[in-house]
């Protein structure tokens, strides 16, 4: 198992593959090569697994004109060495990859459909002028590729991820928008060769790309009819009988076998599940009957499983059951992924996806690997099944469709009938969520309607009547794809190798040509694997009905991740995506979290999240917003703002330089007054370096100190995060009247109405807004803010543009603002250069936006207009440029 990029079209540019290989030096830690040669280069980065001594890449051939970098395992590579070796060749390491190399030397791509494993790898073949690529049968491993030229002069960069062709610098880092419509809208991805990227495609299962050396131009075709064969071999249907079982279970342990090989220690992944639990049970006989490779299990097979306690998704008892069925020959170690360390590794998470994914689920296989990279090197686990076994409760419904279109009613009746206890508690659930009469939200309710209309010709639908049609569509397109990125991803980023016994291509070939009833049969799905592993596997595995999995409790720990998850709804970045509309999205997750209003599932909540902070992990880039400057001097205005601003002249006409400046966060914690001191004392300890013309604007002039009032609030412990802010149905009903800003200051939100009603009283509110109604029908404004008084006009709500808490605060106003100007004004007198203080003219503590000013109380001496006046065009900026303060210079 290793990891594989390069390019044709760039020359030999060693330097450009050495940036690519750098990205995925975690796939491959024991080793790195590179090979240029013309328009073609290739690197590798090897994770030693067989031969350990030899088999390093770039692999040549003996003649020199075949070159191979190789990411995977072919596990019949002995049988198709000895067949080679008849045919005269010699070989000079005991590596599958000079078997994959010899192979395509003596058949060419023919060689491919031989192969029975897993791979992606790239040969430059000197006689034939091509570069090769190609992909396994079911794509376990990946291969992703772009052009980075053009139609008619392609320039082409494959890798084993997606970061490799990104860091490359040669391509633009840009959504696909139609994917990322279908992943919001039908929860769906990886079922084409197309990605998240705009541009990125990858290789799918079975394919391979010819490269033309010369001209660039390329080709993709199938080199395989594994789909075709599948799809001959389900009209076959060879009886289910006692003897299609046992050469059933004598495959499977044989495929079980070949993934045993390693110079490396080996361990299986265990959830407690069929799947796994049969991987594992199988290896242990194998075990006791010492039979070949088993010495790289060690004394001991090592298990590895996910345990949540006290949840309904925790398997431990199923794990424990097949554990003690095998009779102290394991070591089993338990993980316990927790939300704090979801919460915490999220980021990394979301990188080593690349891509978005369905669910948090795949979070337990992250947290499982990461566990089982400190014992093992090779992991075994039990993928695949469910798309080949009907693992899942769908294809019990086209499997009786699929009865009932031919007419076998007799079959259809007996089936459905032992089904019954399968489709009660799928019943149940639907019904319990219709009784409960919760307001529906969809993913298509969040959207924004531009956003959706671009992609309303977008369909997703499945196989509805045929069972084994269905079952090999989602092996190959809907299902199965997106579970190998998991498996891929969650393996290699800590340096494991991922096996799937249950992929063998000769195993799934020989299933698919069984009569129906070895897929479901007497209301049993994976009845072939269920009889197969009778008295092997403890019975309360071999007759479980529910399925799990390696999954996570998502909706319990969003509940508990909810300040987490506010953050990113709430951030500015969110609010601004021209994908759904933000207000829609927290009102749902409110509602949600309130456990009474809405029927939301957790996965519309997740594939949000996810798409935010996959923008920005890969997109983004952490760019700053055009209107924030990162690291601004003290001396210098914010983008788009100026520094100097005339008043009216019935606020006194004069001319004010402002200079905002850049802070830290405030918080509950912070110490209001020395904490802006000292970002005053810094601004006149840096003026000797400042410019000529800046040391000139404050020379002997009268000064201010204007301090946004949200940061004295804040330290006053007025802020409140919308997490603490438990809303009642009066807040959200009355919320949803308030006229909003363009920028969503004020009561129009059910968290600020909340922090009003707590303030003055529901029914001070209530009369307050029914005066308002009546002024407007009188043609009077203000009337609502008039009669409830208390400074309510100054609470501000959650605001995307604001830096820090203030994002997803709710802020009452501050208490006795003229107090605190006083207070701090002495100690900026006691702080600053004596030449300074003399001229130092007092603080005011604004509530400025880009829609308004309000000098909230001062000590300065000037009229409280001529102090708005000053800041009229908000220089400070609405927040996110984090400068909270400004020190103002009178000109003359």
């Amino acid at each position: 198992m290793c990891g594989i990029a390069g390019y044709h079209g760039f020359g030999e540019d060693e330097v450009l593959l050495k940036a690519m290989n750098a990205c995925i030096e975690h796939r491959g830690p024991d080793g790195e090569g590179y090979f240029t040669e013309g328009n073609t280069g290739l690197a590798h980065r090897r994770l030693s697994i067989i031969d350990v001594a030899h088999g390093q890449e770039p692999m040549i051939s003996a003649d020199g004109d075949t070159v191979l970098v190789y990411n995977g395992e072919v596990y019949n590579y002995l049988e198709l060495r000895a067949e080679l070796e008849a045919l005269g060749r010699t070989f000079r390491t005991q590596s599958d990859t000079e078997v994959v190399l010899q192979s395509y030397e003596e058949w060419g791509t023919e060689a491919f459909d031989r192969f029975n494993g897993m791979f992606g790898f790239a040969i430059l073949d000197k006689k034939r002028d091509v570069l090769v690529l190609a992909r396994d049968h079911f794509g376990i491993k990946p291969l992703y590729w772009a052009n980075a030229g053009t139609a008619d002069a392609p320039k082409i960069m494959f890798a084993s991820e997606v970061r490799p062709l990104l860091e490359s610098g040669k391509i633009d880092r840009k959504a696909n928008e139609r994917i990322l419509y279908r992943y919001l809208q039908y929860r769906i991805h990886d079922d084409s060769a197309e990605t998240f990227f705009d541009g990125v495609s990858k290789l799918l299962p079975g394919e391979m790309m010819e490269i033309n050396n010369a001209t660039g131009q390329y080709t993709i075709s199938a080199f395989t009819r594994l789909r075709e064969e599948l799809t001959e071999l389900s009209s076959v249907n060879r009886p289910y009988t006692p003897e299609v079982t046992e050469e059933y279970r004598q495959r499977f342990t044989e495929a079980v076998r070949l993934r045993l090989k390693s110079e490396v220690p080996v361990g299986s992944a265990l959830s407690g599940g069929l799947d796994s639990s049969a991987v594992v049970v199988t290896i242990n006989k194998l075990m006791q009957e010492n039979a070949a490779a088993t010495e790289s299990l060690g004394a001991k097979q090592n298990t590895f499983s996910a345990v949540f306690p006290n949840s309904i998704n925790d398997e431990e008892h199923y794990a424990d059951a097949a554990i003690a069925k095998c009779k102290g020959n394991i070591e089993a170690h338990k993980i316990l992924p927790t939300p704090e360390g979801f919460a915490e590794d999220l980021e990394d998470f979301v990188r080593t996806m690349e891509e978005p994914i369905i669910s948090s689920g795949p979070y337990a296989q992250y947290c499982v690997m990461k566990e089982a990279s400190k014992h093992v090197t090779v992991l075994l686990d039990g993928q695949g099944a469910d798309e080949m076994m009907a693992g899942y409760i769908p294809y019990y419904f086209a499997y009786l469709r699929q009865l009932k279109a031919k007419g076998d009613y007799k079959t259809l009746v007996r089936e459905a009938g032992q089904s019954l206890d399968i489709f009660y508690r799928l019943g149940r659930f639907r019904l319990r969520s219709k009784l409960t009469a919760k307001k529906t939200v969809t993913m298509a309710s969040l959207l924004k309607k531009d956003f959706a209309g671009t992609h309303r010709g977008e369909k997703f639908s499945n196989i509805p009547d045929n069972m084994k049609l269905r079952l090999i569509d989602d092996l190959f397109h809907k299902s199965l794809p997106s579970l190998l990125r998991y498996e891929d991803k969650n393996t290699m980023r800590f340096s494991l190798e991922g096996r799937v016994p249950f992929l063998d291509k000769e195993v799934v070939k020989f299933l698919f040509s069984l009569s129906d009833e070895a897929i479901i049969k007497g209301g049993w799905n994976k009845r072939i694997l269920r009889d197969a592993t009778r008295g092997l596997l403890p019975e309360k595995i071999s007759n479980r009905r529910n399925k799990i999995g390696f999954t996570t409790p998502e909706a319990e720990w969003f509940a508990l991740m909810k300040e987490r998850i506010y953050q990113v709804f709430m951030s500015n970045s969110f609010a601004e995506r021209p994908y759904w509309n933000r207000e829609a999205v927290l009102t749902a997750f409110e509602e949600y979290l309130n456990g009474k209003k809405n029927d939301a599932d957790t996965m519309v909540f997740w594939r949000l999240l996810n798409v935010e902070l996959w923008f920005r992990e890969f997109i983004d880039r952490n760019e700053a917003p055009a209107d924030v400057k990162l690291n601004k001097s003290d001396y210098e205005p914010n983008p788009g703002k100026q520094l100097d601003i005339t008043v009216p002249a019935e606020a006194g006409g004069e001319t004010f330089r402002r200079y905002p400046i850049q802070t830290g966060v405030f918080t509950r914690e912070t110490e209001l007054d020395p904490e802006v001191a000292g970002y005053v004392k810094r601004f006149f300890d840096g003026l000797p370096s400042a410019d000529d013309d800046t040391r000139a604007a404050v020379a002997d002039t009268p000064w201010y100190l204007l301090v946004s009032e949200k940061i004295v609030a804040i330290t006053q412990g007025r802020s409140f995060p919308v997490w603490e802010i438990k809303v009642s149905p009066a807040a959200r009903v009355l919320s949803k009247f308030v006229m909003r800003t363009p920028a969503g200051i004020g009561l129009g939100s059910p968290w600020s109405m909340q922090i009003a009603i707590n303030e003055v009283g529901l029914p001070l509110i209530v009369k307050a807004a029914a005066a308002s109604v009546v002024g407007k029908l009188q043609g009077k404004s203000g009337v609502f803010y008039d009669v409830v008084g208390n400074n309510i006009n100054a609470i501000d709500g959650a605001t995307p543009y604001s830096l820090g808490s203030s994002a997803n605060s709710v802020k009452l106003a501050p208490k006795d603002p003229e107090a605190v100007a006083r207070r701090i004004s002495a100690l900026i007198r006691a702080t600053v250069p004596a030449e300074y203080a003399s001229t130092f003219a007092g603080t005011a503590i604004m509530d400025a936006n880009d829609l308004g000013v309000v000098a909230m109380g001062h000590d300065t001496g000037l009229a409280k207009e001529t102090v708005q006046a000053m800041f009229k065009d908000n220089p400070q900026g609405q927040g996110a440029q984090a400068t909270p303060m400004s020190i103002v210079f009178k000109q003359n």
